[in-house]
């Protein structure tokens, strides 16, 4: 009897564009054997330009992992009594209300022991820290409503923040230098268009979380006020300045100056709980490809800098996948990438 492959579509709603990558693993291999992306006007045309997206690209998969982002979604990591994983999901219902600003009946959450080398904490305290995560209903209802709209079986709705975390951590599985980073404090940094999500890990586990509203729009909208030029030409000289390259660099520096200080905030946050410092930062998005931005970022961070590629070690099914377009966009395909690799953590 043929074993059925795995095949799932990570599906990664932008504020700009629409992202779905198909990922079909085959023993231990992960396959990309679908890929596709559609530019979005409005909030209010993504039902249909997922459904254009569908029916342009032919993907085989109608199982769909897709995520949540915005004021809605509230990441806390908490330090609780220690106890077991059972008593766990009871307790925290009676810690809901301590750490979201909405109202208990008004949100779905979940929670996650963290590793004991991940909180800087043992096993032989009294306190565990735990990962909890909660999202207004209603916004989990119009995401699934939007993803069945399109003839999609959602499968798993994640935070863009942790899908960015398990694509890193996918990546890094697959890839030479997996092993050299387990033991080091990760940031990865993803800079998309309005909006900046940051995941600091240490080893495999996630300590911290944050979302940024400042991104690839900001970088864009300065260099049209410093050039006098067009929101579409300042666009173009932001991915290929030419000549124009002083000009740019001295346009978008103070964009990265605030970016680059709101994002400290969060080392110096982290390193401050966990008496650890950020090692290294990995950084992805549209907004990585900026092609000064890792020289202004080690001199913010005082940090070694890496702009990684999150297919890196995946597979690609030539004969089904535009491979100039998928190798274009790779730098913003850490999400789409992340949501896919969640079939490895479910099935």
């Amino acid at each position: 009897m043929k074993r059925r492959e795995k095949r799932v579509l990570g599906l990664d709603i932008g504020s700009h564009s629409i992202r779905a990558l198909e990922v079909t693993r085959d023993k231990k291999d992960f396959v990309i054997t679908g890929y596709g992306h559609v530019e979005v006007s409005s909030e209010a045309t993504v039902p249909e330009a997922i459904r254009e997206l569908l029916a342009h690209h032919r993907f085989r998969a109608r199982k769909v992992v897709s995520s949540v982002s915005g004021k809605s979604v509230i990441v806390r990591y908490i330090d609780i009594l220690r106890m077991d994983d059972s008593s766990l999901k009871n307790a925290i219902k009676f810690e809901l209300e301590k750490y979201i600003p909405f109202d208990v009946d008004e949100v779905v959450y979940d929670c996650e022991r963290l590793e004991e080398s991940a909180g800087g904490s043992d096993a032989t305290t009294d306190e565990m820290k735990v990962l909890l995560v909660a999202v207004k209903r209603s916004l989990i209802e119009d995401h699934v409503a939007i993803l069945q709209a399109a003839s999609l079986q959602p499968y798993l709705i994640d935070t863009e923040a942790f899908a960015l975390g398990n694509a890193f951590e996918l990546n890094s599985s697959l890839s030479s230098w997996g092993d050299s980073s387990h033991e080091k404090v990760i940031a990865l940094v993803d800079i998309g268009g309005n909006k900046t999500n940051i995941n600091i890990l240490k080893g495999s586990s996630s300590c911290f979380t944050r979302e940024v509203y400042m991104g690839g729009e900001d970088f864009t909208s300065a260099i049209a006020r410093k050039l006098c030029i067009e929101q579409y030409e300042a666009e173009i000289l932001k991915r290929d300045p030419k000549e124009s390259y002083e000009e740019v660099r001295e346009a978008v520096l103070p964009c990265l100056d605030d970016l680059g200080s709101e994002i400290n905030l969060s080392f110096e946050y982290f390193e401050n709980q966990f008496e650890r410092p950020v090692d290294e930062v990995y950084i992805s998005g549209g907004g990585s490809r900026l092609v000064f931005l890792e020289e202004a970022f080690e001199k913010i961070f005082e940090k070694t800098i890496k702009t990684w590629n999150p297919l890196e070690g995946l597979k690609v099914k030539a004969e089904s996948v535009d491979l100039s377009a998928l190798n274009e966009h790779a730098p913003q395909l850490a999400v789409s990438v992340g949501l896919a690799a969640r079939m490895t953590q479910r099935d």
